[in-house]
């Protein structure tokens, strides 16, 4: 039996002249490219050549929308209504989306970021918001949230196309969400155990948890955060690891055409 699995990244999370990451040298070897959208990290320029340099490597490109807060880079759970979060869904959407027809692309997918990925994964109410700001601007676009997540079943009820996301370099708790990173046990920093999961998660759609029992898990898409210093490193061995297990690396839209 042949495996399929996407390798995503969150990437264009640099802003003015901050610098973050290693979009360029990481856009080799993944197959999609989260962009953020500049609330929580991001800004017009860092938009357009991220899309650019995507559009070049034949990278499939998604739009990285987040929480209103550039200083806690999108990771801090905040108090925020649906309506509010509708509205900001299709203005950060719709600005990527523009970049991407300036350069002659179009979006693939739509990924949350950081604390609105994990707000969204249980609360309700906020996954449908996301998904219906995703399906009013365009149907065919799919939606990426947490494997199992309410995001997944908002954006499936509604008929989007959803892909099921697992986390290369993230724990995860018994219930299925990922360990909160205020603990010392929510990253794995060793990208041969973080391959080692993940295969498992293709292959046998099960991770273990920090607890140590193993939970069932849908591993469409594989997510390696770019802002971390070895984020590049990390993505060359773990790419490296699932080729030689067989399994095929290919955008999620690949499946659709």
């Amino acid at each position: 039996m042949t495996f399929y699995v996407d390798l995503n990244s969150d990437l264009g999370e640099s802003f003015g002249a901050y610098h973050i990451g290693q979009d360029d040298q990481i856009m080799d070897f993944i197959t999609s490219a989260n962009i953020a959208c500049g609330y929580h990290a991001g800004d017009h320029n860092v938009m357009s050549h991220a899309v650019k340099i995507a559009t070049e490597k034949k990278v499939a490109i998604g739009a990285h929308p987040g929480l209103d807060d550039l200083i806690g880079f999108g990771r801090r759970v905040m108090q925020v209504d649906v309506r509010d979060i509708y509205n900001s869904m299709v203005y950060q959407i719709g600005a990527l989306q523009s970049f991407a027809h300036i350069h002659g692309n179009q979006l693939q997918h739509v990924k949350p970021h950081g604390a609105l990925f994990n707000m969204a994964s249980t609360d309700r109410a906020l996954a449908d918001a996301i998904a219906h700001a995703v399906y009013d601007i365009n149907p065919k676009l799919i939606l990426f949230g947490l494997s199992g997540s309410e995001l997944i079943k908002a954006g499936k009820e509604l008929g989007l196309r959803v892909a099921e996301e697992v986390f290369a370099d993230r724990t995860y708790q018994p219930d299925g969400t990922l360990t909160s990173r205020t603990q010392a046990d929510a990253m794995i920093h060793d990208a041969k155990e973080a391959a080692e999961r993940v295969i498992r998660m293709v292959t046998e759609g099960k991770v273990k948890t920090v607890e140590g029992s193993d939970i069932a898990i849908q591993a469409d898409t594989i997510c390696v955060h770019g802002d971390e210093s070895s984020s590049l490193k990390f993505v060359k061995i773990l790419r490296e690891q699932l080729t030689n297990q067989g399994i095929m690396i290919r955008s999620v839209g690949a499946q659709y055409e």
